[in-house]
């Protein structure tokens, strides 16, 4: 739709944490925008702000300086409240760590979210069992996480942050506990997330041939945008 917001946007984005010669810009004046259903990478070396501008977008944290828009709306003029339904309704986590609840199920972790929402049972279970079969885990659904691969556990914890129907996925390294082959079948099954079902997705990576998935890169060095557009390798890999 011509004129339509971006989905997420940074302007002049400045994170301070510390104080005097303590001081520390994890980022330094970031700008840059997302619209829905891209796939972006964002890569830079250790203390580029990467991570930070991860954990502003997901509300984890405030700007120091800047503005941080979210469908047009500025964050910062969200309470404490509006920022939790947010995070809630709106975006999708996946960690490097899983985060999964050891003693519950794979169908269990992933009914959370909706737990959160007042969801009644029946529905909860019903799409649990739903995004457990996207994310080719049918059969696994009562396996607790000890009982599955580390691949299988982050389709779990994908099938989680999907569960809410999210407008972005968050994912925070998430091939980073991964070997080659389930590093890819991760990768694969958020570009069919991506190409499929139109969910925009912003991955947190330090792999280079993770990127490569990506459309888009954006190259982050101590707190500003360096570069940002396609992967060295163009980008799409598939």
């Amino acid at each position: 739709m011509a004129g339509e917001a971006p989905l997420i946007e940074f302007r002049k984005v400045t994170k301070i944490y510390g104080q005097g010669e303590a001081e520390v810009r994890a980022l330094d004046g970031a700008s840059f925008t997302i619209k829905t259903g891209e796939f972006v990478a964002i890569m830079g070396p250790s203390g580029s702000g990467k991570s930070t501008a991860m954990n502003l977008i997901g509300c984890l944290d405030r700007p120091s300086s800047g503005e941080y828009l979210f469908h047009g709306v500025p964050v910062a003029s969200l309470d404490r409240n509006q920022r939790a339904l947010l995070r809630r309704n709106y975006l999708g986590f996946v960690f490097q760590g899983y985060n999964l609840l050891a003693r519950r199920s794979a169908l269990e972790n992933v009914e959370l979210p909706l737990i959160y929402k007042g969801i009644g049972r029946a529905e909860r279970k019903q799409r649990a069992f739903e995004a457990l079969s996207k994310v080719g885990l049918k059969g696994r659904e009562h396996h607790t996480p000890s009982e599955l691969s580390g691949g299988q556990q982050q389709r779990v914890a994908i099938a989680r942050a999907l569960i809410a129907n999210p407008d972005v996925i968050l994912a925070d390294e998430p091939t980073g506990n991964l070997d080659t082959k389930m590093s890819r079948e991760i990768m694969q099954l958020l570009c069919d997330l991506n190409d499929n079902e139109g969910m925009t997705i912003i991955m947190v990576t330090h792999e280079e041939d993770m990127a490569e998935y990506a459309h888009r890169l954006i190259w982050m060095v101590d707190g500003k945008v360096e570069r940002d557009g396609k992967p060295s390798g163009g980008g799409g890999k598939r």
